[in-house]
Parts: structure tokens; C-alpha cells; sequence
């Protein structure tokens, strides 16, 4: 079966863009020239990769989503290939897109970024930050080709590599009575106003933590930012459960906290890289890899 990388250029490029016009523009070419790459690679598989809108671009189908993830990480492999060829030492070069969900990506990734970057100078990363389901659409879309994120409600299509396990703990205003303790029961917590970070998959989470004890959170505020979870908490708003700890434990506004772990056994999340599993890392996302199994330990 015959096709070119540059008919599958074309198809990427009309999926990125959402209309053969756009992307025919953005890459200096024809809009003849690009819809007959896309209607010879449709006829060749056999599938229909979007469906047409008139006057109103183009989207994905079902079928055209997943030739198309595919179809960039080919193309990411031969810019590897090119790469390689032209460049006569080992050297890793081009880009990488990468995911991260969005209260791991500050405690974790500027020192991360730093070490890849020493290790190797010549890869550029490009940052997508959104939370679990945007992650894996971006994954299985082929838009990232890694994703550093929790193992939480992850698709069974996605490859996990496990860097580190963290358990809940409880954050507490260092003027709280039970501040002075050296751990909290969630029995405590549950009569105590909660300031829950409401973001998809860890909203869910931190309320089962309660629930697999009988108990029900009592939430006073909600909010998508760590930071402010933070502050709430140390002005006197109630308490929080969160994963990872910064080094700090001050707020934004420099009021103290107190991280306390949980008496009860409380359930572990684990952080890992994702990837599909039926798509091949390229050199740079395997470096990537490489350094965070090296690494990541030490940076929590």
C-alpha cells in the first residue's frame, strides 16, 4: 500500500487546523493539492477521516482520530530518521511534546526541564498542562507523545511507567488545635469544614478517601488551583488533603501550614509517564523517560 510522508503531513495538518483552507495556508500550499493527498489516502485505507461542514471546516471522525495519532507519531520517526542522518554524532535533536497534569507540572517540572535540558540541549520540550482527561485526549489524539500525570481512571489503551507513589495527607492551618498532633484521623477531619481541589478524577479521589471509612467530607469551598487550596487553608478556611508537598509551608499570603499524614490507611496514588501502548517512543521521548526514571525520585 503506497502513500507519502507528505500526504500524512496534509491529513495532520487539516486536523490540527480544522479546514483544508487553514491548513493549506499555514503550510504555503494548495487547497487542491491537499484535499486530493487526503481523498488518495482515504481511498487506499478504505476509511473516512473527516467529516465535511460546509462553509464550516472539517472534524475527525472516530476512524480519522486514530489514523491520525498514528500518523504523527510516524512522522515524529522520521523526523527522528532525518535527524539522525543528518546530524553525524549521536546527539538527540527536535521537539517533544509532553503532557503533565497541571499540580504536578510546578513542583516537578522546572528542575526536570533543567536536567533534560543539560543532558540534552539540542531537544526542545513543548508543555501541554490540563487535567486527567485532557491529558489522555491529547495522548490518544497524538497532540503530546508523553504524558507525566497520576494513575487515576487512566484509559487501558495508555502504556504506564511508574515513577513514584504518594499518599494523601491532611493540611492544616498551623494554628489548628490538631496541628501540634503528629498525624490526624480522617474521624477528626470529617467533622472540620474541607477545602476540596475540585479538578476531574482528584475531586473524586479525595472524597473516596473519607467514603472507604464511612465517612462523608464536609466541603466549605472548592477551587482548581493548588495554590489557593493552599491559602484557604492557612487563612483559617477549613482543612485539605493533597498528594504532593512543596518545600514551603508558608501560602502565597505567608501564613503557616502544618502537613500531617493520615492514622487510617488511606489509598496511594502513583505518578507515571503515559503513552499509547500500540505507538513506538521516539529517541527523544525515550531520553525523556530515561532521565525522569533517573530523576524524579529526588525532585519530590
Amino acid at each position: 500500500m503506497q502513500y507519502t510522508l507528505r500526504q500524512l503531513a496534509y491529513l495532520v495538518a487539516v486536523a490540527d487546523h480544522g479546514s483544508v483552507t487553514a491548513a493549506a495556508n499555514a503550510l504555503y500550499t494548495s487547497q487542491p493539492g491537499i484535499s486530493s493527498a487526503i481523498a488518495q489516502l482515504e481511498e487506499q485505507f478504505g476509511l473516512q477521516f473527516f467529516i465535511r461542514h460546509h462553509a464550516k471546516g472539517v472534524s475527525l471522525t472516530p476512524a480519522g482520530q486514530s489514523f491520525v495519532a498514528v500518523a504523527r507519531n510516524l512522522l515524529a520517526h522520521a523526523d527522528d530518521l532525518s535527524q539522525h542522518a543528518s546530524a553525524l554524532s549521536q546527539s538527540l535533536q527536535g521537539t517533544l511534546a509532553l503532557g503533565c497534569f497541571t499540580t504536578i507540572a510546578p513542583l516537578f517540572l522546572p528542575r526536570l526541564l533543567a536536567a533534560m535540558r543539560e543532558s540534552y540541549p539540542d531537544i526542545t520540550v513543548q508543555l501541554h498542562e490540563g487535567d486527567t482527561g485532557q491529558l489522555q485526549q491529547a495522548l490518544l489524539s497524538g497532540q503530546t507523545e508523553l504524558a507525566l500525570l497520576y494513575d487515576l481512571d487512566l484509559a487501558p489503551s495508555l502504556y504506564r511507567q511508574t515513577l513514584q507513589t504518594v499518599l494523601p495527607y491532611a493540611v492544616l492551618p498551623a494554628s489548628h488545635p490538631l496541628a501540634t498532633q503528629t498525624a490526624v484521623s480522617l474521624h477528626d477531619l470529617a467533622d472540620l469544614p474541607m477545602v476540596l481541589l475540585d479538578l476531574p478524577h482528584s475531586r473524586e479521589y479525595f472524597l473516596s478517601v473519607f467514603r472507604l471509612h464511612n465517612l462523608e467530607a464536609r466541603v466549605r469551598h472548592k477551587t482548581v488551583s493548588f495554590e489557593l487550596v493552599r491559602g484557604l487553608v492557612a487563612a483559617g478556611n477549613g482543612y485539605a488533603l493533597l498528594n504532593l508537598r512543596p518545600q514551603t509551608r508558608q501560602s502565597y499570603a505567608g501564613d503557616a501550614l502544618v502537613y500531617l499524614p493520615i492514622v487510617e490507611d488511606v489509598p496511594a496514588l502513583n505518578i507515571v509517564l503515559a503513552w499509547p501502548q500500540e505507538l513506538r517512543l521516539t529517541r527523544r521521548a525515550e531520553a525523556f523517560v530515561s532521565l525522569c526514571e533517573q530523576s524524579i525520585s529526588r525532585l519530590g
